[in-house]
C-alpha cells in the first residue's frame, strides 16, 4: 500500500516535506463527530499511503486534535516526519459554561483565545507540546492573525524567530485564509513557509499577482490548503460550502463548467483541483483533510491521477483559469 511522495524542501531550512500532507481540522470534529477510532485509522492511511507532513492547531476540535495526532505519531520515528502547528490562540475553560462549539463537534469545553502577544505565544508553545506529547514542533505557524497583524509582527513573530535561531523549531510561518498580510508578514519579516488556504485554488487565482512571485523572490515555501475550496470542488450543487459557507449560485455554476471541462478530459474535478496548485514553483505541499481512510485513499488517488496538459490548455481557452499559471 504504501507508496512514496516526493519531498521539498521549506524555504532554506533542513525540512524536507512530501508533496501531499494532512491536515487535522476533520480529525478534531469540523462540522460533525469523528470517532478516535476513525481518526486513528486516517492518520494510519495517510502514513502508510506515504504522507509525511501533518498540520494541526490549538483550534482544530479545541485541542483534541493536536491529542489525537500526537498520540499516532508517537508511534513513528521522529525523524521521519515533519509536524506542523499553530499559535495565536490559547485554549481557556470560559467563565460560564457554553454550548457545542459552532464548527468543532464532540471536543473538549475549552475555547480558544487570540492571543499573539510574545508570551501568549511562548505558553501556547508549551501547551501544544504538552497535548501533542511532543519533544520538538518542527514548524510553527501564526494563525490567522487577519485583525492582529501588528501584535502578531512585533510578538508572535519575535517569539517563533526566538525559537528559532535557539534550535527548538526548525522554521517559522503564518497561515491564513488570505494572501495579502501573509506578503505583508514576508516583506517585513525572515519567514520559511506560509500555510495558504483557499486563495490558490482551481477556482481562484488571486495569490499569482503579488503574493507567490514574492514568495519565490525571497525563497519562502507554500503550503496550500483548502484546494477544494471549502467543499465546492469537490461536489459543485446547491449547499456546498465555498469559504465556510453556502456558497452564491455564481460560484456554483463556475465550479460547474471547471468540472464539465474536467470531465471531458475524464478527469475528476478533484484530481484536477488537488493537483493544480502544486505546478507553481513556489508551492511545496498539498494539504488535504479527512476523516476516514476511504477519504484519505480517495484524496491521494486523485493527487496521484493522470492529468493530460490539454485539459489545463482548455480551462485557460475557457478562461477559467489564469492564462499565466503554471501547469506543469
Amino acid at each position: 500500500m504504501k507508496e512514496k511522495f516526493e519531498k521539498r524542501r521549506l524555504g532554506t531550512t533542513k525540512l524536507e516535506a512530501t508533496t501531499l500532507g494532512l491536515g487535522t481540522t476533520a480529525i478534531g470534529g469540523l462540522y460533525s463527530v469523528t470517532s478516535e477510532k476513525a481518526a486513528e485509522e486516517t492518520m494510519e492511511t495517510a502514513w502508510q499511503l506515504g504522507v509525511r507532513f501533518f498540520d494541526s492547531a490549538p483550534q482544530y476540535g479545541n485541542g483534541m486534535a493536536e491529542q489525537r495526532l500526537g498520540a499516532f505519531l508517537k508511534t513513528k520515528s521522529r525523524n521521519d516526519y515533519v509536524l506542523c502547528t499553530k499559535v495565536g490562540r490559547l485554549l481557556r475553560l470560559p467563565e460560564k459554561p457554553e454550548g457545542e462549539d459552532a464548527y468543532y463537534k464532540g471536543t473538549p469545553p475549552e475555547r480558544p483565545v487570540f492571543d499573539f502577544s510574545y508570551d501568549g505565544v511562548m505558553t501556547s508553545v508549551e501547551e501544544s507540546l504538552k497535548r501533542l506529547g511532543a519533544e520538538r514542533i518542527d514548524l510553527l505557524h501564526i494563525h490567522d492573525p487577519d485583525n492582529h497583524y501588528a501584535q502578531a509582527i512585533e510578538g508572535a513573530y519575535k517569539a517563533l524567530d526566538r525559537l528559532r535561531s535557539e534550535g527548538t523549531i526548525g522554521a517559522v510561518g503564518a497561515g491564513m485564509n488570505q494572501s495579502e498580510m501573509l506578503a505583508e508578514f514576508a516583506r517585513n519579516g525572515n519567514f520559511d513557509c506560509f500555510l495558504l488556504a483557499g486563495r490558490y485554488t482551481l477556482l481562484e487565482q488571486g495569490a499569482l499577482a503579488d503574493f507567490l512571485p514574492l514568495c519565490l523572490e525571497k525563497n519562502i515555501s507554500v503550503v496550500i490548503g483548502g484546494v477544494y475550496n471549502s467543499g465546492l470542488l469537490a461536489d459543485p450543487k446547491a449547499g456546498a460550502k465555498f469559504n465556510y459557507q453556502d456558497a452564491d449560485q455564481s460560484l456554483i455554476d463556475r465550479a460547474l463548467r471547471l468540472e464539465a471541462v474536467c470531465l471531458s478530459h475524464s478527469v475528476p474535478l478533484k484530481a484536477a483541483a488537488i493537483q493544480f496548485p502544486l505546478a507553481h514553483p513556489a508551492v511545496s505541499t498539498i494539504l488535504t483533510g479527512a476523516r476516514s481512510p476511504a477519504e484519505m485513499e480517495e484524496n491521494a488517488a486523485h493527487f496521484r491521477q493522470p492529468v493530460p496538459a490539454a485539459l489545463w490548455q482548455d480551462l485557460k481557452a475557457e478562461g477559467l483559469i489564469a492564462a499565466e499559471a503554471p501547469t506543469a
